[in-house]
């Protein structure tokens, strides 16, 4: 029935053909959620590698157990987060005039996609590291492209 109220309503009132020449309104592109997402997996990442037992006691085992699957479930997530945000500067902001401007565009982007996933598959500082640098690199690229000079940081 719903179907057909739908249907009835569509054909009285048709929705407006609209169009767009990208995903989201101009000027809204931020390298900076990609860089938010990459610190939080090289945090974790930290985090992983000096996280202890405080002793061999059940209890303690757990809580360890449990605090490492948190860490990994975030560091996973963040970089899930990072590849996505950077994927979408990659396809969306990013123009075929960059390429004349910044010819390792494709390979650093492609690079960056292939570090998170290494980020999510393993605790590896090096990598966390090499993501950070990766993304900075992008920054760097994407306020250039803009004629900006907006200093990279870290919140940690």
């Amino acid at each position: 029935m719903l179907k057909q109220i739908t249907s009835v309503f569509k054909n009285v009132a048709p929705a407006e053909t609209v169009n767009a020449h990208c995903d989201g309104p101009c000027g809204v592109y931020d390298p900076s959620s990609a860089r938010i997402a990459a610190e939080a997996v090289l945090s974790m990442t930290k985090k992983l590698m000096d996280l202890e037992p405080e002793d061999n006691s059940k209890q303690a085992q757990i809580a360890y157990q449990n605090t490492f699957a948190r860490f990994v479930k975030i560091k996973e997530e963040q970089a899930q987060i990072a590849k996505e945000e950077l994927l979408i500067l990659w396809t969306d902001y990013f123009k075929e005039k960059h390429l004349e401007q910044y010819p390792d565009l494709h390979d650093t982007f492609w690079k960056a996609a292939k570090l998170c996933s290494a980020c999510k598959m393993e605790v590896n500082q090096e990598k966390a590291q090499q993501l950070m640098d990766t993304v900075q690199k992008i920054h760097n690229m994407f306020w250039e492209s803009k004629d900006r000079n907006v200093p990279w940081y870290q919140a940690s």
